[in-house]
């Protein structure tokens, strides 16, 4: 059990990960951004792809154990999940424009959306940290009860909300930034606190996107918004202690791709911050988790160790009364004396002193004779124990050595207490 237990702690932290189905030389692919996977692995923990494929929603427990997951790229968010498009502000013209606009991103894949949905319900549930990135963000809040913009710059600027943010830039993809103004004291402030001008708050991100927050789930608090009120990060205060396996955050922008033009220098020192955090947190989790798990594994050992001595100190009771009262043989009684009977019969290791006591005790009125005589027989009993032995499984012999190691000092306690009485 104990090499078990050191095989465990040597497994890496797993992070679930949702690929994006896309097509290439009309054949479907799954595929996740590098960036992400690097990072997952730098820091500490593997990478486990969930692929998009029809009915792995229902396989999910074929991946545990599950230390965290990271949601990142995707298409847009199936509208019933979190409102009608009944409901929405948007005309059917605009709706129509909107597909046209974001050809790529407009086509659900509920497949997608059921997957995700699920593990970040299962994350919310467990206290599985949890990092959202663009799509992921918008997943958690939808799956904490928030709703989104369909189209955030048809809708904001039809609320007469600042105007001039560009959320999206399909000519300058990676190298379009835009301001967002970082809330105070919460922890992306902290990750980018050397790039933060005192009084401003205010950093440079990437975007890719047409979609995000409209209604943040009231578990959730801010960490950033754009200059047109656009929520681009948030947090759940209650559930972020890296350190305790703690993190349930959504970030709108894609720190992992905020690099330098043409170098794979971050924008700023505390770009990769999130995953480093997000990674921490996956490791503590799973002590967390391998510890509960021995502890739960021991007090059933425990409980079993505690049930089998009870078996045996009763064999033993009835056989000294037995030998004291020189009563008969019960047939009744006999198949609890064989629990004594089987339990004296593979202590091979018995010195003369412990053999006289047990003697002298009367556990060994039934066959006594033939106890001692098989205990003498060592060398061919030695053999058939190791052959034995040598078939079991290392948590059969850590059991069988933990109980013969706890019922050797129960023995030793009685025996000198009784030997002491007499």
């Amino acid at each position: 059990m104990a090499d078990e237990a050191s095989d465990l702690s040597m497994i890496l932290p797993r992070v679930l990960i949702v690929s994006r189905r896309t097509v290439r030389k009309n054949k479907f692919v799954d595929f996740v951004g590098e960036y992400h996977l690097d990072l997952i692995v730098s820091y500490g923990a593997v990478p486990v792809i969930v692929p998009r494929v029809a009915g792995v929603h229902m396989l999910l427990e074929s991946f545990e154990p599950i230390h965290g997951v990271l949601l990142c790229e995707g298409e847009d968010i199936d509208p019933s999940l979190y409102e009608g498009e009944s409901t929405t502000s948007l005309s059917q013209e605009e709706l129509e424009e909107i597909k046209r606009l974001h050809v790529s991103d407009t086509s659900i894949d509920r497949e997608k959306d059921s997957i995700e949905l699920r593990l970040a319900k299962l994350c919310l549930e467990r206290n599985i940290p949890f990092l959202g990135i663009c799509r992921g963000s918008q997943v958690l809040n939808v799956a904490c009860g928030g709703s989104l913009y369909q189209d955030v710059e048809k809708e904001l600027s039809n609320k007469g909300r600042e105007r001039g943010v560009s959320h999206l830039n399909y000519d300058n993809y990676d190298g379009h930034r835009h301001m967002i103004k970082v809330v105070e004291n919460t922890p992306l402030s902290f990750w980018f606190k050397e790039s933060l001008e005192e009084g401003k708050m205010e950093i440079w991100v990437n975007s890719y996107h047409h979609q995000g927050v409209k209604r943040l789930a009231e578990r959730f608090v801010p960490m950033a918004f754009a200059p047109d009120g656009l929520i681009e990060g948030f947090y759940d205060p209650d559930a972020y202690n890296p350190e305790e396996g703690k993190f349930i955050m959504g970030l709108q922008f894609h720190p992992e791709r905020m690099r330098r033009s043409g170098s794979e220098e971050f924008d700023y020192p505390g770009c990769p911050s999130a995953y480093q955090e997000f990674a921490k947190a996956v490791t503590s989790y799973k002590k967390k988790v391998d510890s509960s798990a021995w502890e739960a594994k021991d007090l059933k050992l425990d409980q079993e160790m505690e049930k089998k001595r009870k078996i045996i100190v009763r064999s033993f009771s009835i056989a000294r009364n037995m030998y004291t009262a020189g009563l008969e043989m019960v047939q009744s009684k006999e198949s609890e004396l064989d629990a004594g009977a089987e339990f004296l019969e593979s202590n091979m290791a018995l010195s003369l002193q412990q053999e006289k006591r047990l003697k002298q005790m009367g556990a060994t009125v039934r066959n006594a004779s033939s106890y001692l005589e098989r205990m003498k027989m060592n060398g061919e009993r030695d053999m058939v124990a190791r052959n034995g032995m040598g078939k079991m499984s290392i948590e059969q012999l850590s059991d069988l050595l933990s109980f013969y190691h706890m019922m050797g000092k129960v023995c030793s306690e009685v025996l000198e207490r009784k030997l002491m009485a007499s």
